[in-house]
């Protein structure tokens, strides 16, 4: 199968640093967006919630149409559309406007996995996969680390709509980006366009297989147990331990970044190594001990910088391993559908998620937010552990 040229993954890490800024970017301006909007942190997780539910109804029938229509014509529509939904709220904000804006931004990030996942799947090398799946992630993890600082800073100097409408210029950014005519997008076949390619899914009932509908509990217990910390973790400590929103931004930063590294790690980790379970097992194992320290307040200034970069560091890492299993498990041809069911997982969390964890903080119960995030990653040891143990016996078992 000809490959894309060098511009390829460049391009997509790009686009995936938009996605995650525009997934970051009402959850970075929370302790701004109750003064703006006259709302409380649950009308915000509502809104949250509202973004997720609709990402998870469409992700997967958005996978469908990049395997049918081109990831490229799909991306480039998702990339206006999330564009236009935070300059909406910049232009003319309030709650139900914020609300409609919402499913606007969910029905534009359930673009960005299929259709990236599908470009880097037929357009690049078998042999440099996971690594461009780690680079990938990377660039989303650093979107979502840089976004705190950037916008909040925006925000304090211009204002919050001004924030918002920075969000939405790096989305048009992005799309000039990836409409270069001749770059890499451009040169990607199209999924099942070339001869040799061996079989590929022809139906939907080829697509739904146990181990993609393991992968996708997989992905709800991942959003559930980084979310708590990724998009409430600052409101939490400035409300219950009592830290300047400098130093508990500063910390989830340190997070974000070290999260961002970590997926680097987990990429090399992933080429030499089939025990992805128990990779993942132990990660979140350690992490959850460390989140335990924060739930419990004893830590202060640089020990939380430093204890919440390590718990990001260990949640990064099995970002790597999560892609290559679902490309693994994926049929030929159909990778958009595949990435695109199993991250309706992520969405599923991330609807659950922010309104539970909002009523916790307008229930004056932050600490609970550190709890929830131990009890899902608990959850994903035991679930990584369990399949670790399936993979073994199949293993184990004649040809």
């Amino acid at each position: 199968m000809p490959k894309a040229g060098p511009t390829l993954l460049p391009q997509i890490a790009a686009v995936h640093f938009v996605s995650h800024v525009h997934i970051m970017l009402i959850p970075a301006l929370l302790p701004v967006l109750p003064g703006l909007l006259g709302v409380g942190f649950v009308e915000l997780g509502v809104a949250l919630a509202v973004f997720n539910i609709v990402s998870a109804l469409v992700q997967a029938p958005l996978g469908y149409a990049v395997d049918h229509y081109g990831a490229r014509k799909v991306l480039k529509a998702g990339l206006l559309l999330g564009s236009l939904s935070f300059l909406l709220v910049a232009v003319s904000p309030g709650y139900t406007l914020l609300l409609v804006a919402m499913a606007m931004a969910g029905l534009a990030n359930g673009v960005y996995h299929p259709a990236d996942y599908a470009l880097l799947a037929n357009g690049i090398e078998q042999g440099r996969l996971g690594r461009s799946f780690s680079i990938h992630t990377f660039a989303g993890f650093l979107g979502s680390a840089v976004t705190p600082a950037v916008f909040l800073g925006i925000a304090s100097v211009f204002g919050t709509q001004a924030a918002l409408a920075a969000g939405a210029a790096v989305g048009v950014a992005a799309l000039l980006l990836i409409s270069v005519p001749g770059s890499g997008v451009y040169q990607v076949a199209r999924p099942g366009s070339t001869s040799g390619a061996g079989p590929t899914a022809t139906g939907r009932a080829r697509l739904f297989t146990p181990m993609l509908g393991v992968l996708t509990v997989l992905f709800i217990l991942l959003n559930l147990s980084t979310s708590a910390i990724e998009k409430f973790s600052v409101a939490a400590l400035v409300q219950g331990q009592g830290l300047t929103l400098a130093w508990a931004n500063t910390a989830l930063t340190a997070f974000l970044l070290s999260s961002a590294v970590g997926v680097l790690c987990g990429g090399a980790l992933a080429d030499r190594t089939r025990r992805h379970g128990l990779v993942a097992a132990l990660a979140f194992a350690l992490a959850a001990a460390l989140t335990a320290l924060v739930a419990l307040g004893l830590l202060r200034g640089w020990g939380l910088v430093v204890v919440l970069g390590a718990i990001g560091l260990l949640t990064g890492v099995i970002a790597p391993s999560r892609d290559m299993l679902v490309k693994a498990a994926a049929p030929r041809g159909a990778e958009g559908k595949a990435f695109g069911l199993v991250s309706t997982g992520f969405n599923i969390g991330g609807a659950l998620g922010p309104v539970a964890f909002g009523w916790m903080l307008d229930q004056r119960l932050p600490n609970g937010v550190f709890v929830a995030s131990i009890v899902f990653m608990l959850l994903t040891v035991l679930l990584t552990l369990a399949q670790e143990a399936y993979l073994a016996r199949r293993r184990q078992q004649p040809a």
